[in-house]
């Protein structure tokens, strides 16, 4: 496996990264800051997992809000 040093997501889960969100924003903020049903109707672990990967421009989403989190932590 090649070596990825300028890739930030390299490694790292999508249920890593959903659950580092959720705990950071809550579901509520999650759901303000990336409008989809998943965050905002009843929202659980599993189900946005399912819908994530199953919908790449949500998880492109997901994934630029998770790369902004990190720079500015």
């Amino acid at each position: 496996m090649e070596s990825q040093p300028n890739n930030p997501l390299h490694g790292v889960k999508l249920e890593q990264i959903l659950v580092a969100l959720q705990a950071h924003y809550g579901w509520d903020q999650l759901g303000e800051k990336i409008n989809i049903r998943c965050f905002t109707s009843n929202p659980t672990l599993k189900s946005s997992l399912k819908f994530l990967r199953r919908t790449p421009w949500a998880r492109t989403k997901v994934e630029n809000l998770y790369l902004s989190w990190l720079t500015s932590k």
